[in-house]
C-alpha cells in the first residue's frame, strides 16, 4: 500500500510538471481520421515527436472551422476552462474565415476577425498562460508564369497587426511556407499536398487534386519550420518552449 501511494505521487507530480501547448486552427492544423492510412495531416498534428516529455500538445484545431464558429460552437470555452499558468495557445486561422459566402464562419478581417484574434490573446493572458499567433499557410496556387499567387487577403496582415499591438510571440508561417513552396516549385510542390490519380492511393477512388491541405511531408514540413522559429523568437514569455524543443 505503501509503495502504490508512492507511486501515486510520483505520477500526479510528473503530470503536474507538464507544459500544455493547445493549438487551436482549421483543417490545416488538425488531426485527421485514420492517420496510418489516411495520406492527409494537419501540422499540429505530427508536432509532438518535436517536443521533449515535458510538453503535451493538445491539438483542438478542427477542419472548416473559423475564428468565428470556434468560438460560437464553444470550442474556445473549452480550451479557456483548461488553460494553466505556464501553458502555451498556438493560433493559426485565416483559410475558414474568408468564407464569404457562409455567415456561419466568415469574419471582416478589420473587425470580427481582428477582435477575435484580440480576445484569444487576452484570454489567455487571463489564465496565466502565453499565445502565439500564426499567419495562415500559404496554398499551393502557383499562376502559369509560376508565380506564387497569395490567396488570404487582409487576413494575414491582421494577425500582424495584433501580434505587434498587444507585443504576442509572432511566427509569418504565410511567409515561410511561401518559402516552402517556392523551394519545391510549381510541379514539386505538389508533394506537400494531396495529388493523387484515382487508383494511385487506397484513401482516394477519384482524382485527388488538393492544393490547400497537407500530406505527410507537406505537414512535417510545416511543423519544423515551426519548430525553426520558435527557436529565433526574442521573448522571455517562450523560454521554457524553448528549452524543451528536442
Amino acid at each position: 500500500m505503501k509503495y502504490l501511494i508512492i507511486l501515486l505521487l510520483i505520477t500526479t507530480a510528473s503530470f503536474a510538471q507538464k507544459t500544455t501547448v493547445y493549438t487551436i486552427g482549421d483543417s490545416t492544423m488538425a488531426n485527421k481520421k485514420d492517420p496510418d492510412k489516411n495520406p492527409e495531416h494537419g501540422w499540429a498534428q505530427v508536432l509532438q515527436p518535436f517536443f521533449k516529455e515535458n510538453i503535451a500538445i493538445e491539438n483542438k484545431a478542427v477542419n472548416g472551422r473559423s475564428t468565428k464558429s470556434f468560438i460560437n460552437e464553444k470550442r474556445w470555452d473549452s480550451v479557456y476552462k483548461k488553460l494553466k499558468k505556464g501553458d502555451y495557445v498556438f493560433i493559426e486561422f485565416g483559410h475558414n474565415d474568408e468564407k464569404i459566402e457562409d455567415s456561419t464562419r466568415y469574419t471582416n478581417p478589420h473587425t470580427s476577425y481582428r477582435y477575435n484574434l484580440i480576445r484569444f490573446v487576452k484570454q489567455t493572458r487571463e489564465k496565466g498562460a502565453t499565445p502565439i499567433l500564426l499567419t495562415s499557410i500559404a496554398r499551393r496556387n502557383f499562376n502559369e508564369k509560376g508565380v506564387l499567387v497569395p490567396t488570404h487577403g487582409e487576413y494575414p496582415l491582421e494577425t500582424r497587426l495584433v501580434a505587434q499591438e498587444y507585443k504576442v510571440p509572432f511566427i509569418d508561417l504565410e511567409y515561410y511556407t511561401e518559402l516552402l513552396e517556392q523551394s519545391y516549385g510549381p510541379e514539386k510542390s505538389k508533394q506537400l499536398h494531396l495529388h493523387f490519380k484515382a487508383g494511385e492511393n487506397p484513401y482516394y477512388d477519384k482524382d485527388k487534386a488538393d492544393d490547400t491541405h497537407l500530406s505527410l511531408k507537406g505537414a512535417t514540413s510545416i511543423a519544423q519550420i515551426v519548430i525553426n522559429q520558435i527557436r529565433l523568437l526574442e521573448d522571455t514569455s517562450i523560454e521554457k518552449l524553448k528549452k524543451s524543443i528536442k
